[in-house]
Parts: C-alpha cells; sequence; structure tokens
C-alpha cells in the first residue's frame, strides 16, 4: 500500500462515524459538530424564506418568468427588409449600402407598423414577414426623423398586436425583454434590466427637408442584448406590454457591447399617432432654451434643486415668457411629472400638441411657483398643422442654404456662452457656404443682438434689411464675423 492510498484510507476511516478512532468519544463530538450545523442551516432557511416573503409582499419575484412575454409579444413583432437607395446619417451605421433589414411592431389589427425611421430611410422597396412567415409589400405611411420613428401599412387583417405600457412608470432595475430580428435571425427575444431613463446619446439628429433640428431623445437604457437587425423591434415588460422601441446600441464595433437604448413608449404613441392622423408630428413648444442643472450651478447660483431643466433664454413672445418664466429659472415639474433633467423636459412636452394647456412648476432661486402656458406650433400660433404647412420656410431661409439646431450643455460649457444655435448642415453653393461657413459654426448674433433661439432667428433674419451680420463661435473656439447681402424675392 502506498503512501498516497494510505492517506485516503486513514481520511474515510476518521469520518466513517468515530468506530476506529477515538470511540465513543469522537463520536460524542461529532454529533454535536453536527447538530449546531443543523442549527445554523436551519437558521438561515428561516431568514431566506423571511425576505422572500417580505420580497413577495413589495413585488419581489424569486424566479422571474419571461415566457408570457415572451409569447405575447413575439408574433406582433415583424422582420423588415428593404431595398436601398442613397442614405445619410444614423441610416448609414445600422445599415448595408444596398439593403437594410430591421424590425418593426404591429400596433393595430388592419396592418399599421411601428418602426425606426433610420431602418427604412432612402429605401425603394419595403418587405414585411411576419412571424408564421406570411410576407407582405408595405406602404411607408410618414416618418419623423427627429424623433428616428416610422409607420408602416401592410394589407391585412386579425393581425396580432402589442398592447403600450405607460413607459412614466418603467423603474430603474425591473426586468424587460427586445424582440427583434439581429442579424437575420428571425424572432429572437433577449432579456436583461432598465439601466437608465431619460438618456440623451446624441445619434439622433434632425433629418429631412426640416430646416432646425428637433430631435428628442430620452431613451430607455437596458443591458438587453439588441444587434443591428433589432431596430425598430420592441421592449417590453414582463407583461408583454410595450414600453419602448429598440433603437440604438452603445458601441466602438457596430455590435452590442453592453448597453441598448429604446424610445419611450409614451412619446412613441403620441408621435405614431400624429403621423397617422395628420401625416406630420404636432409639436408644442414652451419657447426656452434649456439645459441639465449640475453640481457648479447650483453652488454658484444657490440654486435649491440639483435636478431639473434650467432655462437659459425664452424666445420673445412665445409661451413660457407670456406665462412668466425668467431666465435661470428651473423647471420642476411638468403635468405633475417630475422633470429632473433637460432630456425628461423635451420628452414630456413631446407627448403634447400645439394648443394644449399644461400646467408647470418651477424653482426661482429658492422659492417654488407654478404657472400654465399654452404650448404653440413651429410657427408661434396654437393651431394645428398638416403637410403643406409644416415644412412652410421663412423667406430669409429660403437663400442661406443651411440647416440648424440647438447647442447642447456641454458645448455652452465648453465656449462660456448661453445662448445661440448651431449650424447642422450646409448646402454647397448656399450662401453661408459661399462666405466661408462650417458646419458646428455657432450663431451667437445677428446685426449684434444675441441670438436666444431659432425662433428668434427667424424673426431677425426676416425683420433685417439688405444685409445681415453675423457673429458666431468656430468649432476650434475662434470667433468670426460675416456680413451676407440678403436677396430679394
Amino acid at each position: 500500500m502506498n503512501s498516497k492510498t494510505k492517506t485516503i484510507l486513514f481520511s474515510a476511516l476518521i469520518f466513517g462515524g468515530g468506530l476506529v478512532v477515538g470511540g465513543s468519544v469522537f463520536s460524542a463530538m461529532m454529533n454535536r459538530k453536527l447538530s449546531e450545523l443543523e442549527d445554523k442551516i436551519n437558521v438561515k432557511r428561516v431568514l431566506y424564506q423571511t425576505s422572500v416573503n417580505a420580497g413577495s409582499r413589495i413585488g419581489f419575484q424569486p424566479t422571474v418568468d419571461f415566457e408570457i412575454a415572451s409569447a405575447k409579444s413575439i408574433d406582433a413583432v415583424v422582420f423588415i427588409t428593404t431595398k436601398m437607395g442613397d442614405k445619410s446619417g444614423i441610416s448609414q451605421f445600422f445599415s448595408m449600402p444596398d439593403k437594410s433589414s430591421g424590425s418593426g411592431v404591429i400596433i393595430s389589427k388592419d396592418g399599421y407598423i411601428i418602426t425606426n425611421n433610420h431602418v427604412i430611410d432612402g429605401s425603394e422597396n419595403v418587405r414585411v414577414t411576419l412571424n408564421d412567415n406570411s410576407e407582405y409589400s408595405a406602404e411607408v405611411i410618414a416618418t419623423d426623423p427627429n424623433t428616428d420613428l416610422a409607420v408602416l401599412k401592410i394589407e391585412a387583417n386579425d393581425l396580432p398586436t402589442l398592447v403600450f405600457a405607460n413607459s412614466n412608470e418603467v423603474k430603474i432595475g425591473q426586468w424587460v425583454l427586445a424582440v427583434g430580428n439581429p442579424f437575420n435571425l428571425n424572432s429572437t427575444v433577449t432579456a436583461g434590466i432598465v439601466s437608465a431613463k431619460a438618456r440623451n446619446i446624441g445619434v439622433i439628429g434632425g433629418e429631412g427637408n426640416s430646416n432646425f433640428d428637433y430631435s428628442i431623445e430620452s431613451f430607455i437604457q437596458t443591458d438587453a442584448a439588441v444587434n443591428p437587425g433589432n431596430s425598430g423591434g420592441a421592449l417590453v415588460n414582463l407583461n408583454g406590454e410595450l414600453i419602448g422601441i429598440n433603437t440604438a446600441i452603445a458601441t466602438e464595433t457596430g455590435n452590442y457591447a453592453g448597453y441598448s437604448f429604446a424610445i419611450p413608449a409614451n412619446l412613441v404613441k403620441k408621435i405614431i399617432t400624429d403621423l397617422i392622423e395628420f401625416g406630420v408630428v404636432q409639436r408644442g413648444f414652451v419657447g426656452v432654451s434649456i439645459r441639465d442643472v449640475d453640481a457648479n450651478m447650483v453652488k454658484r447660483m444657490g440654486l435649491k434643486s440639483k435636478k431639473g431643466a434650467y432655462i437659459i433664454s425664452l424666445t420673445p413672445n412665445g409661451a413660457a415668457k407670456e406665462a412668466g418664466l425668467e431666465e435661470n429659472d428651473v423647471i420642476t415639474t411638468v403635468q405633475n411629472r417630475i422633470i429632473r433633467s433637460a432630456s425628461e423636459l423635451q420628452e414630456e412636452i413631446a407627448n403634447y400638441r400645439p394648443g394644449d394647456k399644461i400646467s408647470i412648476m418651477y424653482l426661482r432661486g429658492d422659492q417654488e411657483q407654478s404657472t400654465q402656458l399654452t404650448l404653440r406650433n413651429i410657427n408661434g400660433s396654437t393651431r394645428l398643422l398638416n403637410k403643406s404647412t409644416q415644412e412652410k420656410k421663412p423667406r430669409a431661409l429660403a437663400y442661406l442654404g443651411a440647416s440648424f439646431g440647438e447647442l447642447s450643455s456641454e458645448e455652452l460649457k465648453k465656449f462660456d456662452i448661453s445662448y445661440g444655435i448651431k449650424i447642422k448642415g450646409l448646402k454647397k453653393g448656399g450662401k453661408l457656404d459661399k462666405v466661408g461657413m462650417e458646419e458646428n459654426f455657432i450663431i451667437t448674433k445677428v446685426d449684434k443682438k444675441p441670438i436666444e433661439s431659432f425662433n428668434h432667428f427667424l424673426e431677425m433674419l426676416n425683420n433685417s434689411n439688405e444685409s445681415i451680420y453675423i457673429e458666431g463661435i468656430k468649432s476650434n473656439g475662434k470667433r468670426a464675423y460675416y456680413t451676407i447681402k440678403k436677396e430679394t424675392e
């Protein structure tokens, strides 16, 4: 018998009940140890059961069942394929040059389908395949590049649909499922939790014919795996209800790298309803330029709250101005919804139309105040728009050859300014291009007057004389000045 075998036998004999080594004394000792161990196990069982029972009372589920949500949602999510023409912007990131594929969500039994605008942007032909492999040709009813949403229609009846949940009630940490068609793999379900809300990651740009970027980003962030092809698919809760449309991922490779982002269902519902009913989105405007509140602002300005939407400037004769709001006020609540950031304010206002009256609570210094205001449309009135009036361009913009956007809070900090608008795009041969302006140039003044908003910029242009004097800041931080002769029509 070798030494290794001896060691094993010796150990076995020792554990074998104390009958060989130590006799009854060792046996009594082992029984006492086992009894103490059993008592500890029983205590842990009681503590575990108590925590489970307590958790059940507050909605905690020791085991999570994804089957019901999967069964409810998988038939209402479709596979979209397109033949593509020329594409730009966000579409280049998510799609192949000559063709594209993505996902969509059926919202009506007679064939209305939601998807992302970037899935079908520039498409010449759109095909929809249901989970039962039925295939249809789809019509693009309307799109909204500013929220990256689109509505399709197929000729079918008695289709499975998803029910909209109230996305305002989504909680950080709750389980969610992403349903879609990544990498052309039909009907794929992945699970995760909500990681954050009201995320603005700067991927949606105001494309299309608009002269101004009205993009809205207030994403639900999750860690459910989402990949190219998931775009336009469903983010659902454990009841199988739609809480968002999967739109983007944070990645350096083009594939999932840990975080994905979905447009909240409340915003989706409002935008899609407008597109189906009017063909355009009925956007309500408060008439303010805003940014997030940060710790430096709280300290420097003595603000009472570290959350909310800080008002940088107001549009002359805008809704906020007429309601009594002022620069440096911090909007904290809209229609009883707490506002924690500029993105949340944009998301909440996007749920309303021109002419809607909304209640607002705000801080002025350390005093909380409230007011009501009536939202305006892009033209400054309370009327609803239609396709022919929505893109009606002011005469002064016709010859500039540019599109414009708001400044981010980071840009305001970087250039140490509190107002201005940014050139998002330039048309080759346009007036601004000819005088040497570049994309991302920030216009701060026209005819030596500060530009507080896009509508203010339009007003200044339309009221200017034969020439306009523009001041601003280049992307490298250097100041620049341009004189542009105004053309008459």
